[in-house]
C-alpha cells in the first residue's frame, strides 16, 4: 500500500499498473463509456480507438520503458489507466516533445485516492526510465485531474485556449 507523502494518516488504496493487452481495449471501452468521464475528452469513443490506443502504448512501453498503463486494484479489477507518453506530434497543438503524464479511471473509482496513487508510481517509473520532466495537460473546468497534479508537486506553467475556442486548458509541469 502507497501512503501520501503529505499525509501518512490516509493509506492509499493499492494499485498495480501493467502494460495494457488486447482485452483491456474492451475493458477501456467499457469503463469509458460513461459520458461523466469522458466530459473533458470529446465523449464516449468507439472500441476500435481504444484498439489501436491499447496497441500504441504496447509500443510505447516497447521502445521507450513507458506508456499509459492499465490500472487495477488490489483486486485485479480495470479502473482505468495512468502512465505517461510523449505528447502526439501530428497534434497541431500542445507541448510537442514533452512528456505527458495522465490518468482517466471509471467514475466508480473517483475521490478513493486511486489516480493520485497510481501517479505517485507513474512518477517513480518515469524516473527510473530516465525522464527528466512531465507536463499534464488539463481541461480548466477538470478541477479533479488539477487536484491531482497540484497533489503531485506538479507546478502550473501555462493557461491557453483550447482546440475550438470555447475553453481553456492547464499546463502543469514537475523536473525530477
Amino acid at each position: 500500500m502507497t501512503t501520501s507523502p503529505t499525509s501518512s494518516t490516509r493509506p492509499l488504496p493499492a494499485v498495480q499498473l501493467r502494460v495494457p493487452t488486447d482485452e483491456d481495449a474492451h475493458a477501456w471501452h467499457h469503463v469509458f463509456a460513461d459520458p461523466a468521464v469522458m466530459e473533458f475528452l470529446g465523449g464516449p469513443a468507439e472500441l476500435s480507438a481504444y484498439e489501436e490506443f491499447t496497441a500504441r502504448q504496447r509500443m510505447h512501453d516497447a521502445q521507450l520503458g513507458y506508456c499509459l498503463w492499465t490500472l487495477l486494484d488490489g483486486d485485479g479489477e480495470v479502473l482505468g489507466f495512468t502512465g505517461a507518453q510523449p505528447w502526439p506530434a501530428e497534434k497541431a497543438w500542445g507541448p510537442v516533445g514533452e512528456i505527458e503524464i495522465g490518468w482517466r479511471l471509471a467514475r466508480s473509482a473517483w475521490g478513493k485516492g486511486y489516480a493520485y496513487a497510481a501517479a505517485l508510481a507513474t512518477l517513480d517509473r518515469v524516473r527510473a526510465a530516465g525522464v527528466p520532466r512531465v507536463v499534464a495537460m488539463i481541461d480548466d473546468a477538470n478541477l479533479r485531474s488539477s487536484a491531482v497534479a497540484e497533489r503531485l508537486g506538479m507546478t502550473l506553467e501555462e493557461t491557453f485556449p483550447l482546440p475550438g475556442g470555447t475553453r481553456t486548458g492547464r499546463r502543469y509541469a514537475l523536473a525530477f
